[in-house]
């Protein structure tokens, strides 16, 4: 017994663009299935010069994708990539460390740096070195600037320290405070200081010389409870343009030596032969000056007073 003959077409490739039909018989058993005698054939793909662009295609693929790799391994070789860090550059626990020189193109941000132990820290630039400190806000609060001709401090207050932690050296808005036990100048030209210098005491060095000058003023030394002044080994002088004056509010001036030496002094006439012995008498006019009188019996200031002016 014969079925019923259907056509089933199934759609192939757009470049075949052909419709391949494959009949189906169903016959019952027994029954002998006739097929056509000419089939046509059709093959499914991609061939011809599309073959060998897409092989091509892949193997440029291949290609790119191993220099890239070829490319990878020689940037980690030779930027020292390790699980531990980047070259000299390690990561530890508590920060990062960088071994060797190392140079940064821009701004450097850290809380601290410090070098190891057994070696110093060292900043080094072409033009300066700049190490700013700033606020929540991003303002500039402390400033160091190390240039090849100055070093600069921008802050409200610069102070260094000893080793255990005393200050040594102060600097503010309002004053200068050196806290060593003995500040020297070694300059050949010695100290200048425009206005008054408070201090407890003045002294050279062994076997020099302490001079106090004021070239174009006066030299004033003032003490509440008096100024000593003391030469162990060699002499005191006062040199000046005009007057030296020895001043005491509430006191008496004292010059205690074995010899206190006058050469200078005016000299009053002459009293009798023989009667002085020797002996002379120093007066004082009026305005402070003193001359020289000869010793009598009694106060010879008197028969001298014309030398005051």
């Amino acid at each position: 017994m014969k079925g019923n003959a259907v056509a089933v077409c199934a759609p192939g490739l757009q470049e075949v663009q052909q419709m391949v039909c494959e009949q189906y018989t169903t016959t019952t058993e027994g029954t002998h299935i006739e097929r056509p005698e000419n089939q046509s054939v059709y093959k499914i793909g991609i061939y011809g010069w599309r073959k060998r662009c897409l092989y091509l295609f892949v193997l440029l693929l291949l290609i790119i994708l191993l220099v890239n790799f070829a490319l990878t391994i020689w940037i980690l070789k030779v930027m020292w990539f390790s699980p531990t860090g980047m070259g000299h550059l390690r990561v530890m626990k508590d920060g990062l460390r960088l071994e060797g020189e190392s140079e940064f193109l821009f701004s450097l941000y850290a809380k601290e740096i410090h070098s190891r132990v057994d070696s110093s820290l060292l900043l080094q630039s072409a033009k300066n070195v700049t190490v700013n400190a700033c606020n929540s806000g991003g303002n500039v609060t402390g400033r160091l600037t190390v240039g090849p001709k100055m070093v600069e401090v921008q802050s409200q207050e610069f102070q260094i320290n000893s080793e255990d932690g005393k200050p040594l050296f102060t600097v503010d808005e309002q004053e200068v405070v050196v806290g060593t036990d003995k500040l020297r100048v070694t300059g050949p030209e010695g100290a200048l200081f425009e206005h008054s210098v408070e201090t407890p005491l003045v002294s050279a060095d062994p076997f020099d010389d302490l001079s106090l000058e004021s070239p174009t003023r006066s030299l004033s030394m003032n003490a509440p409870k008096g100024v000593h002044i003391k030469a162990h080994a060699g002499k005191i002088e006062a040199l000046s343009q005009m007057d030296v004056v020895f001043h005491s509010s509430d006191g008496m001036l004292v010059l205690d030596a074995e010899t206190v030496c006058l050469p200078k002094l005016v000299q009053g006439t002459w009293g009798p032969a023989g009667s002085s012995q020797g002996l002379y008498e120093i007066c004082v006019c009026p305005d402070g000056k003193l001359y020289l009188t000869v010793a009598g019996t009694g106060s010879t200031c008197h028969e001298n007073s014309h030398i005051c002016p």
